[in-house]
């Protein structure tokens, strides 16, 4: 067995261990997460608050609500945004130290994101690929960029926090 690595005392500070490997994972799982999330409520924030640009990417009803400029669209775009925030604190939380009911929540939070992007990857492509065929009309285009794009970034950013909550709850000191 090898002695734990330990980092250089400063005067007046004890030596500390440096950050494990399990530290680290889930350091960076966090930061992932939490990027994500900021990104995505900055990109909601941006259309709630009037912009227009990419708007046509999300295609039917969320274009149709964020184009209305209706009090209620923005009370949901603004209830969004805060739910996405939400989701970036409890990233960054991670950073924090692997507390149990914390790991626990971004694996549960992280998992039903995940599916959340999954279930409308998976629906999407099946529906673009002729395997599906709707009832109603469907937008292609709109549809293409959520397959590629805005529900995968759900996924990748459950994946994210999901790992992030994990590998905390395994970096935990036993006891």
């Amino acid at each position: 067995m090898t002695a734990p690595v330990v980092a250089e005392a400063r005067p007046g500070r004890p030596a500390a261990a440096a950050p494990s490997r399990g530290r680290r994972r889930y350091a960076v799982s966090a930061r992932v997460a939490a990027a994500l999330a900021f990104a995505s409520a900055a990109v909601t924030l941006y259309w709630t608050l009037g912009g227009t640009a990419g708007l046509d990417t999300l295609g039917g009803t969320f274009e149709k609500l964020a184009r209305s400029r209706s009090a209620a669209s923005i009370g949901l775009g603004a209830m969004v945004v805060i739910a996405k925030l939400a989701a970036a604190a409890l990233a960054l939380a991670l950073l924090r130290g692997p507390a149990r009911l914390l790991a626990r929540t971004a694996i549960v939070g992280g998992a039903l994101l995940a599916l959340y992007g999954a279930v409308l990857v998976g629906a999407g492509a099946l529906v673009l690929t002729g395997i599906i065929d709707p009832s109603a009309p469907v937008d292609e285009y709109g549809l293409r960029w959520h397959v590629a794009f805005w529900d995968l970034w759900f996924l990748l950013w459950g994946i994210a926090l999901g790992v992030g909550g994990w590998h905390a709850q395994r970096a935990r000191p036993a006891g």
